[in-house]
């Protein structure tokens, strides 16, 4: 572990993003606290900080497709993608096919679990309850589904299940990669053209469809940013 650890996570919001253009800027920021990782495990000087980001962003209609996913679960052709002005992206994440969309909140932790812990379970745990307290704040009672990763409302009712935050990370020596999707004000019918995690039997919903009405993202931003913040016990760097 680092001589010096560094609970201050820098935020920053890309607003509409390309899926590769936001790719591009993680991953340079993961391999930035990489590196400083590689230099303090060769050095004999004091050891330097690794910093920690939070991202959030939106995307263009993306489906995007984890390493153990199952490409039949892109139940479009590939080659009609265009007529849904969708694109498609095969990428390191574990986790199966999902939808990133406008409406969508998108956050990237690109943090160094060795300034907070090394448990990638506990890490997965902690975000999902970001979530459920986010949803909470907008009067929204959602949990988990046992053996399964994300948020979901109704989550212990059979055949009522269904998907509000989907999850899928990459860790590279404690270093984390991609993040979650919560559903806000998202265009649900675009999860018709995959089966969502690979999961054929739970529906998807959204914040908005679950209250009635559109949301203010700005405010859920502003909620998962402190709910996020509090669970880590991190310090945030840069206030939205």
């Amino acid at each position: 572990m680092n001589a010096v650890t560094n609970k201050t996570i820098r935020f920053i919001d890309l607003g509409l993003s390309e899926y590769s253009d936001a790719w591009d800027f993680q991953t340079a920021r993961h391999e930035s606290i990489i590196s400083v990782k590689t230099r303090n495990r060769s050095s004999d000087t004091p050891a330097e900080i690794t910093e920690n980001y939070l991202i959030f962003c939106e995307h263009p209609h993306v489906f995007t497709l984890g390493k153990s996913g199952d490409e039949k679960n892109l139940v479009i052709p590939k080659e009609q993608l265009s007529s849904i002005n969708a694109s498609y992206h095969q990428i390191n994440r574990g986790g199966d096919i999902t939808y990133h969309g406008p409406g969508q909140l998108v956050a990237y932790p690109v943090i160094d679990l060795e300034n907070f812990f090394t448990d990638i379970h506990l890490y997965m745990r902690n975000m999902e309850e970001a979530v459920i307290l986010t949803l909470n704040d907008f009067g929204i009672k959602s949990g988990r589904v046992q053996g399964l990763t994300g948020v979901w409302i109704d989550g212990d009712k059979p055949g009522r299940a269904r998907k509000i935050c989907a999850m899928g990370v990459k860790t590279s020596r404690w270093v984390t990669l991609h993040g979650l999707a919560l559903n806000v004000n998202a265009d649900l019918n675009y999860f018709n053209y995959i089966i969502p995690c690979g999961i054929s039997d739970k529906a998807v919903t959204s914040m908005q469809k679950e209250l009635g009405q559109t949301l203010n993202l700005e405010e859920v931003k502003k909620s998962l940013l402190k709910n996020f913040t509090a669970v880590f016990g991190a310090v945030l760097s840069d206030p939205l």
